[in-house]
């Protein structure tokens, strides 16, 4: 699957041949992968800015899906306000939400912040409960205050309640004497005001939206041919899919999205963000996110006349547009020596086992441009037992509290330049990607005490590597 260029194979021969001491130019010219820099093929995109580097779309659309990306960013970045109101495209928010823009929680079209201080307000950040697991349709919500967290409301309703934290500081050493630090999140419930909530709890951050069109337009066939549940051929990783309920289809399906792989196609997922973050109805979820005890019948909501959701599918369908088509940034110092070292290393200790670099996309029922290219997301999203420190103990249709679906790395290197900020994990636990390697366990504990054996060299090529992408 890569590919070396007839130029770079005579410079093996040629470099064979002499005597001279081998240079660090010629590593390079040895192990560049020819486009290697881009993630999405002739796709990506250098808008190394801010605003552009996660929201700019695919080159190459047509007049039409450029309109409706336009349409879908500006009601991507749009406020949101509670019925009636004067306007009647962006009313409906609530009752309970936990953000007012699809933006606050992605910002620049990034990546969410933790949250850092007890009671402080959310940039991206929620509470999922549950109350048990069916593996079928998935968690069952809790009796009273449903599947997530909702902290924050309209005015004369109350929000379900408070989020605390507080944080363990773990100190540790690698085995040439360098010391770390790691923190651990421990976020609790308070100030509930629809009484006692005892419940499973995970926290999450929102992820970056780049590429999710790309991911969408993979077959379930190109996923699956990296599973090995049961760890057939005894490399120490499984890869498991996970299975989730499709309300389009009504049937289970293979699930693609979300931090567990809990959501099957990008619709599904969008839409429910739509639900549970700001409580806006659409065709997938049309039923209203009610606090416990109001009776949500007597609240206005948001639907126009003649509608009976308050995103309908003609708008919804412009999202659709804008989510598909944002594109990845292309690589920056692919081809220097520390990056291409780092690469190398990825690859030896067997990172690229979970975090695979090369697909080809199926076919795209939204954005047909992308049919049939290479892309390269550094995921196979599947499950993986990531160990007990990772573990929300949390089961999700048939991931286990300790399954968390291996993340894209591409945009990784950028987030700081987009958010301002390197927060990582599922629940933005690790500062920086240093320590979001430390946290690897369960499959990839071996990878990681390799990591850690490296030399201080080593182990900043690799991590040289990761910012590239």
């Amino acid at each position: 699957m890569k590919k070396i260029s007839w130029l770079l194979c005579v410079s093996i021969l040629v470099f064979s041949c002499q005597d001279d001491e081998f240079t660090e130019q010629d590593y390079i010219n040895l192990t560049y992968e020819i486009d290697e820099e881009n993630l999405v093929s002739d796709f990506s995109i250098t808008g190394f800015t801010a605003d552009k580097a996660f929201g700019t779309n695919i080159p190459n659309l047509t007049d039409l899906e450029t309109a409706f990306f336009g349409v879908g960013n500006a009601m991507f970045n749009q406020t949101w306000v509670s019925a009636p109101a004067s306007t009647t495209s962006r009313d409906g928010l609530g009752p309970i939400f936990n953000a007012r823009a699809c933006a606050t929680c992605h910002l620049n079209d990034g990546r969410g912040e933790p949250i850092l201080e007890t009671g402080a307000a959310s940039s991206g950040f929620l509470l999922r409960l549950s109350s048990g697991n069916n593996p079928i349709t998935g968690p069952i919500p809790h009796a009273t205050y449903g599947d997530q967290l909702q902290d924050a409301s309209n005015l004369n309703i109350e929000a379900e309640g408070d989020i605390a934290v507080n944080f363990e500081y773990i100190s540790g050493a690698y085995p040439d004497g360098t010391t770390y630090e790691l923190r651990k999140p421990t976020y609790t419930v308070i100030n509930t005001n629809y009484g006692a909530l005892s419940a499973e709890q995970s926290p999450r951050i929102g992820q970056q939206l780049i590429g999710l069109g790309f991911i969408e337009a993979l077959s379930d066939a190109s996923i699956l041919e990296y599973e090995d549940e049961f760890d057939t051929d005894g490399d120490g990783i499984s890869g498991k899919a996970n299975y989730v309920w499709n309300i389009a289809e009504n049937k289970t399906t293979l699930g693609k999205f979300g931090w567990k792989a809990n959501q099957p196609t990008l619709t599904q997922q969008v839409s429910g963000a739509f639900n549970g973050d700001m409580g806006l109805t659409t065709t997938l979820f049309p039923e209203e996110n009610c606090p416990s005890g109001v009776d949500c019948s007597t609240i206005p909501n948001g639907n126009n006349e003649g509608e009976d959701v308050e995103v309908p599918d003609t708008q919804l369908s412009r999202m659709m547009v804008y989510m598909s088509s944002i594109s990845v940034p292309v690589r920056r110092d692919y081809d220097t020596y520390d990056v291409l070292k780092g690469k190398e290393l990825f690859k030896n200790l067997a990172c690229v086992n979970c975090h695979v670099d090369y697909y080809v996309t199926g076919q795209s029922e939204i954005v047909p441009i992308i049919d049939n290219v290479t892309i390269r997301p550094y995921s196979d999203f599947l499950l993986h037992d990531m160990g007990d420190d990772l573990a929300d103990d949390r089961a999700d249709f048939l991931a286990t509290g300790n399954e968390w679906r291996t993340q894209p790395l591409w945009g990784l290197g950028m987030i700081e330049l987009v958010n301002d900020h390197t927060f990582l994990l599922h629940d933005g636990r690790a500062r920086n990607i240093e320590e979001a390697i430390l946290w690897h366990g369960g499959e990839a504990e071996t990878s990681k005490n390799n990591f850690m054996n490296l030399t201080a060299t080593e182990r900043e090529q690799l991590l040289s590597f990761l910012n590239s992408l």
